[in-house]
């Protein structure tokens, strides 16, 4: 006899067997208990939740000739013919290979025989979603004044994709994903049965493995248990079969990258890449793990949706003191995007050595997180005793030291400096070799008064700005610099072009589109006005200063210098 897939093998056959979804069981056991039988019924949800599995227990239920508290008994002719599948009155339908107008026009033909045996003729259509347009009108009339012996239970993944002439015929019944808390129980029950010894942690992670989904869990329990047939499943066997990383080398990993040990995050890589772990999943399994220290570090009350051991947990808290939420969250955004090209990639591993380089040395960055996360970096190795000048780090700013990648202090960008996170960063009274005096002096006025809050905001996401932006907008705005005009109240963003050839490009719709771009960054909807060299103006404009942006960022005494 071949063998059965576990997910066949424990299918639910009654309404007590059915985990994880309570009140929509009790629901359909009383409607069939008073005879309260709806015509149409529409089960979502996402998959191995049990959609198909309570469908088919729900067409026995109503055609069982004694049924039980529990639905159908499984025992009578019915019952036994609807389960062997040679019953003419349960008519299964994959909509995703049958979802032309011809298949629904065959259900509308049938509908009109009376079921042979039983009280129901029922219709099953699974990925009721996959069906055409055509084949959804076609279904309506049937669907919405059926004989009395026809019931439909449509069943789907994607709910947003049924009409709403649909929908509005049916009793909708959403699945819930499953809690991890009862699928372990599940797998607990099954390994009993199935005479298999496993450890807790391993279950558990098999269990958080499924992502709510039971026929999820017990294909990799069925492909954990073929992998070490005979033997006790261990936490260990667990990861090494489904190419998983235990969370203590994420703790390790995670620790180099905050410390900006490139060498030491990649040699970590290397060894997980030596014992065959798959990067796909290495990012999807990081990702989650900082996404439980985000939560952590959001709030005390969530430790018990966490699901980790009470050994991850101190490692978490421990971690969660040396890594702020804005550093975070660059992180989440970077392994996010790392999991989204693995799937299509060729070159999985370099793809990932550059994320967690790009992790360790934030100055790679051209984002304000990353010049944030740089300045952070810098706080620790001059100590917040010490005192930070705004024109050093205004000249930084300005000269591209820290946005656009070279190493602080480094004119050239050598590869001596790269490592050093304040390497040419000297404190105030101190000479920086990273520029000459002449430099300092190119280094703007201070303004009248100081430039509006809304505009500083937008002078500190501008490269986001621009590169929200598209068509010929972006290379116009590549030549533009950000000022005010300190002598008016009004909140107004000019940009100043050296180039005036331009002005015939820059007009009223790409300033409009430059607005929206502003709007939709930042938040901030500014008016936008325009200068172009050569011109006769009365405005005094004024820069932006980066010194006040550093200010509210920087977290350190900080001063001004003297002339």
């Amino acid at each position: 006899m071949s063998y059965t897939a576990l997910y066949r093998k424990f299918r639910p056959g009654s309404f007590d067997e059915v985990r994880g979804q309570d009140a929509i069981v009790t629901t359909l056991k009383n409607q069939i208990r008073s005879g309260r039988i709806g015509h149409a019924y529409l089960f979502c949800g996402t998959r191995g939740t049990g959609k198909t599995s309570v469908a088919k227990i729900m067409a026995r239920a109503v055609n069982c000739e004694h049924p039980t508290e529990n639905g159908p008994c499984n025992e009578c002719a019915t019952c036994r013919s609807i389960l062997n599948g040679t019953s003419t009155n349960v008519i299964e339908i994959d909509a995703a290979s049958n979802n032309g107008v011809d298949n629904i026009r065959e259900i509308r033909e049938e509908v009109s025989y009376r079921p042979t045996s039983g009280k129901y003729k029922v219709y099953i259509i699974d990925e009721v979603h996959m069906l055409s347009a055509g084949a959804f009108n076609a279904l309506l009339k049937t669907l919405e004044e059926p004989p009395e012996y026809v019931i439909f239970i449509l069943a789907t993944t994607e709910a947003n994709r049924i009409p709403v002439t649909i929908l509005s015929r049916c009793q909708r019944y959403d699945f819930r994903r499953i809690s991890v808390d009862v699928i372990a129980d599940h797998i607990r029950d099954l390994l009993d049965q199935e005479h298999v010894e496993a450890e807790e942690k391993a279950v558990r992670y098999i269990a958080r493995k499924a992502d709510g989904s039971m026929r999820d869990a017990l294909s990799l329990l069925d492909q954990c248990i073929a992998f070490y047939l005979g033997e006790k499943l261990t936490f260990d066997k667990v990861l090494d079969v489904l190419g998983s990383v235990d969370t203590d080398v994420f703790s390790m990993l995670l620790r180099r990258i905050i410390d900006g040990d490139a060498s030491g995050s990649i040699r970590v890589l290397e060894e997980l890449i030596r014992g065959g772990k798959e990067l796909t999943q290495f990012a999807a399994d990081f990702t989650w793990y900082l996404r439980n220290l985000m939560l952590l570090k959001s709030s005390d009350d969530l430790e018990d949706i966490l699901d980790v051991s009470t050994e991850n947990l101190r490692q978490l808290r421990e971690e969660s003191t040396m890594i702020d939420d804005d550093t975070l969250m660059r992180y989440i955004r970077e392994f996010s995007d790392l999991s989204n090209q693995l799937r299509l990639a060729t070159q999985k591993r370099v793809l990932t050595e550059t994320a967690i380089i790009r992790l360790c040395r934030p100055q790679m960055g051209t984002d304000t997180g990353d010049i944030l996360d740089r300045l952070r970096q810098i706080e620790e190795q001059i100590g917040a005793s010490k005192i930070v000048t705004v024109d050093s780090l205004k000249a930084m700013v300005q000269n591209g030291e820290l946005a656009a990648g070279a190493p602080a202090g480094s004119a050239g960008g050598s590869s001596s400096a790269a490592g050093s996170p304040q390497a040419g960063f000297t404190p105030a009274g101190s000479a920086s070799p990273g520029f000459a005096p002449e430099d300092r002096a190119a280094v703007p006025p201070e303004p009248k008064k100081p430039a509006p809050e809304d505009l500083k905001k937008i002078r500190a996401s501008w490269k986001r700005i621009i590169g929200s932006t598209s068509g010929i907008l972006r290379p116009i705005l590549a030549h533009a610099e950000p000022k005010f005009d300190p002598s008016v109240d009004e909140s107004k963003l000019f940009l100043y072009f050296n180039d005036n050839t331009l002005k015939d490009c820059f007009g009223e719709e790409n300033q409009k589109a430059l607005r929206e771009a502003i709007l939709e960054t930042t938040g901030v909807d500014v008016s936008v006005g325009a200068v172009f060299a050569g011109e006769n103006h009365s405005r005094d404009l004024s820069d932006i200063p980066v010194d006040e942006i550093l200010r509210d960022k920087v977290n350190m005494p900080v001063e001004e210098e003297d002339d």
